[in-house]
């Protein structure tokens, strides 16, 4: 189980040795690297319209995957976007110099013209009646390629791990269509897809250390945007009534097996909506993915099964950690919260509210535990200041959480659109920084202002595409399904 890549040495001969053939080919006259190739069909439509094609002059072109010499006769496996199709040359047939077959090399790009036929073997294939060298590659590809166990090569040359791991590019290929999947069911659903700055004077959305930028122009500091949240409620404001974008948000925070500073987030926004109808949304969603991508009421996550058959548990947060700690936090002072905490080895440095306490609780203690869909509401007020306050219920906001296969996927409320509350939630949030507190929201006052000419009742939610491809497609990083992650 191993990655191979030639030893320094070893690649040195062999890109030395492929300098000297592309030296060669321009003796010859031949351009190695030309501007253009007109195709005609892709392999898989090659063979799958064989009965229409067979006979015909078609032309293809690809990379060069095998080669196999037999005297004056050549057969070679070109691969394209869609896969592998084979090549046969003759010395008798092709108008070429038939030596040129001798320049080239595993990993060329060749772009080819002739008659489709199949073998004796029953292989479809094109007998080449013309040859042109789209691109001469000076160094070889890797010999093999055996499983993840050298993932590290993978993610950091993702180049490499395409043109050798097929399983990787039916990963990215599925990923792009999940997110079409996701866009049609919600264009269908009459939300409209829109763009929101990510270079915002403030920050603001969620819980994060942003990354900074200098504008020279404006001689003032920027922030990449950690959440969509803000602008698009400024558009529900403005009388866009449902709203979504998927694109790329950014917190300057830590690298781990489910996070990277760049990720992928959807978020939309239903005008005269609330949390329970952001529930019935996941589950319609969720429901299209499995039967587009699965096919069935299970996922196979890791080694464990995770079933939607009965649908998704609903659990209270507080319900929850005490069925998990077998503690009523909801009692409990800060203090005693603390105590609690300190008692399962949990480092509350740092945190200067019950809630973020409870937070960490959470995430040590219960959140790798839910493996079933479950959307766990109801959480603790001052960990969700753009939530309104749950009905009948002190202290507590009607904000939920979705989580599959022990980690959680998205987030979403019924948001505070009471101008006046929201300023009084972001100057304990200020306060709170003031402390030491890092990751809290910012007062901006802009949103404010739009938030003063009324907003109407909404519903928000925001889900992590890269963590729902990761469970989709059974991959156990998100570095496995972001074509370029950051690395250490």
């Amino acid at each position: 189980m191993f990655y191979y890549i030639p030893s320094m040495d070893e690649t040195l001969d062999q890109v030395e040795f492929r300098k000297k053939k592309l030296e060669k080919l321009k003796e010859k006259g031949i351009a190695p690297y030309p501007y253009k190739f007109v195709r005609t069909h892709l392999a898989r439509k090659l063979k799958e319209d064989f009965e229409t094609l067979k006979g015909k002059e078609v032309s293809a072109c690809g990379r060069i995957r095998a080669i196999r010499i037999h005297g004056k006769s050549s057969f070679m496996d070109l691969q394209d976007y869609s896969e592998t199709i084979q090549i046969y040359l003759n010395a008798d047939t092709l108008p070429l110099d038939y030596d040129l077959i001798e320049l080239l090399d595993i990993g060329d790009f060749l772009g080819v013209k002739g008659k489709l036929m199949k073998t004796r073997m029953g292989e479809v294939t094109i007998w080449v009646g013309d040859l042109t060298i789209l691109s001469k590659s000076l160094h070889p590809l890797p010999e093999k390629w055996h499983g993840l166990s050298d993932s590290e090569e993978r993610h950091r040359k993702r180049y490499l791990d395409l043109i050798a791991n097929e399983e990787s590019v039916r990963v990215f290929k599925t990923r792009s269509l999940i997110i079409q999947e996701i866009r049609d069911f919600l264009n269908k659903r009459n939300f409209l897809e829109v763009e929101t700055p990510i270079l915002q004077p403030e920050y603001g959305g969620g819980f994060a250390k942003p990354f900074t930028a200098y504008q020279e122009s404006l001689k003032k500091n920027l922030y990449l945007r950690i959440a969509d949240e803000l602008y698009l409620k400024r558009l529900i404001i403005g009388g866009m009534e449902r709203v979504y974008e998927i694109g790329r948000d950014f917190r300057n925070e830590g690298l781990d097996r489910f996070h990277n500073p760049e990720f992928t987030m959807l978020e939309l926004y239903q005008a005269y909506a609330d949390y329970k109808d952001m529930m019935e949304i996941v589950e319609s969603l969720f429901g299209r993915l499995l039967e587009r991508f699965v096919g069935s009421s299970e996922i196979k996550y890791q080694g464990k099964v995770i079933s939607f058959e009965e649908g998704w548990e609903r659990l209270s947060y507080f319900g929850a950690l005490g069925e998990m700690t077998g503690i009523d936090f909801k009692t409990l002072s800060f203090e005693a919260t603390k105590k609690e905490a300190l008692k399962l080895g949990i480092n509350i440095e740092g945190l200067f509210t019950k809630g973020k306490v409870l937070e960490a609780i959470f995430e040590w203690v219960v959140e790798p535990k839910i493996e079933r869909p479950t959307f766990i509401m109801d959480y603790p007020k001052d960990i969700s200041p753009l939530a309104k306050d749950k009905r009948d219920e002190e202290d507590v906001v009607e904000r939920f959480e979705p989580f599959l296969g022990g980690m959680e996927i998205g987030n979403a409320y019924s948001e505070l659109n009471d101008p006046i509350e929201q300023r009084k939630r972001f100057l304990s949030q200020a306060a709170l920084r003031k402390k030491g507190d890092a990751k809290t929201e910012s007062l901006d006052e802009d949103f404010l202002s739009a938030m003063s000419y009324g907003m109407p009742p909404t519903g928000g939610l925001g889900l992590g595409i890269d963590r729902i491809v990761m469970i989709l497609l059974d991959q156990p990083s998100i570095r496995d399904v972001i074509l370029f992650p950051l690395l250490r």
